[in-house]
């Protein structure tokens, strides 16, 4: 479902006479439907570069980024978006949403634009927002509004509501309590089990063994390594 093949990234730094600077080579990496990877290595390795990377919003310098049979080193910006419309899913550290739009609809967006009945794609965002315990007397008010917990949690909530084939999870359970941990990583699971393919990053050593099939170092993918 997700596959990389000697991918290459570097940055060009138009403000210090266009230096380039190298920043991945030959990332190669596969994930099957079902299973999740989880990215390791140290702070500035690179992990979420490559998440970046395989969601379009970096353009890789070479190789393949597949994705659903998508390449997206080559795919045009349509194609991107129908992507992250209809096939890969991507739960950041942070919630970026419209002001004052409620957060039932920010959550339930993903099924609407799928074609999802406004009804079913309510009730499905209604039942999330149970399980990740924000208050029904918030789902009518704008999430600009509500504490960074919460946010994180109607971020989680939108993530989840749309079954994905792929998912991209940056930190899912970072700064949660006990109970909404354990809560996502079953969503994780759930998602595993409908044969969603998953790439993360999750610090939480706990969470990572709980959910991880498997780990993978992109700090071999970085050019130092390669030299």
């Amino acid at each position: 479902m997700i596959e990389l093949n000697n991918v290459s990234k570097s940055f060009t730094l138009h403000n210090q006479g266009s230096a380039v600077i190298p920043v991945m080579q030959n990332a190669t990496l596969s994930v099957k439907p079902g299973e999740c990877v989880g990215l390791t290595g140290v702070s500035g390795a690179g992990k979420s570069t490559l998440m970046r990377v395989i969601y379009g919003n970096y353009l890789a310098a070479s190789g393949r980024v597949m994705v659903g049979g998508v390449d997206v080193a080559k795919a045009e910006p349509r194609e991107i978006l129908a992507l992250r419309r209809e096939t890969l899913g991507y739960v950041s550290q942070f919630l970026r949403v419209v002001p004052r739009v409620p957060a039932l609809d920010v959550v339930a967006e993903p099924l609407l634009a799928v074609g999802t009945p406004v009804e079913q794609a309510r009730n499905k965002a209604a039942s999330l927002l149970v399980q990740l315990n924000i208050p029904e007397r918030l789902w009518g008010l704008s999430p600009a509004t509500f504490s960074g917990g919460e946010q994180q949690r109607v971020n989680i909530a939108r993530g989840f509501a749309y079954d994905y084939p792929a998912m991209l999870l940056d930190e899912p359970t970072a700064s949660l309590d006990a109970q909404n941990r354990a809560t996502v990583l079953g969503l994780i699971e759930t998602a595993k089990a409908r044969g969603a393919a998953i790439i993360g990053i999750f610090h939480d050593e706990a969470a990572r063994e709980t959910v991880c099939d498997r780990l993978v170092d992109v700090s071999g993918f970085s050019p130092k390594a390669m030299a």
